[in-house]
């Protein structure tokens, strides 16, 4: 398994990221509409693809929220890599960028219907937060933040 640091242009990003909508519309169902809108690539400069034999399996990016906080978005495995580790991995090596950039706190947000994601980030060190700007009142999302 092999993690290539890229940007929102790349091919093999853009491929998993109509799976990971796929998997999205489905699980939020009448509420993806909602959702999708904060899930554009623009000002995504900072993206990893996770690669096993040459195959894009998962992917994960950074968007800059503020000078000492980035947002983790697009964050995605495979139906079949899952429970392998993979979005563990995804998310260390965006953890690692983010500091290396020189920010010191990630934040993301996930919607309530992503159980796999809301059980993830806790293991992962993240600490549920309010809701931040865009998904203030928004019951269906939950915010999470990691100090780096």
């Amino acid at each position: 398994m092999t993690i290539k640091r890229t940007n929102s242009d790349n091919k093999d990003f853009r491929h998993l990221l109509t799976f990971l909508d796929a998997n999205l519309s489905e699980n939020d169902g009448d509420e993806h509409w909602f959702f999708a809108q904060f899930n554009k690539l623009d000002d995504i400069k900072h993206v990893v693809v996770v690669y096993e034999n040459s195959e894009p399996i998962g992917c994960g990016s950074l968007k800059k929220y503020d000078a000492h906080r980035t947002e983790i978005k697009r964050v995605f495995v495979a139906q079949n890599h899952r429970n392998k580790g993979i979005a563990s991995r995804i998310m260390q090596e965006l953890e690692d960028w983010a500091k290396e950039l020189g920010f010191k706190e990630c934040i993301l947000e996930t919607g309530i219907k992503q159980k796999e994601a809301v059980h993830l980030y806790p293991k992962l060190g993240y600490s549920k937060i309010e809701n931040y700007v865009p998904y203030l009142g928004v019951d269906l999302s939950v915010c999470f933040a990691k100090s780096l």
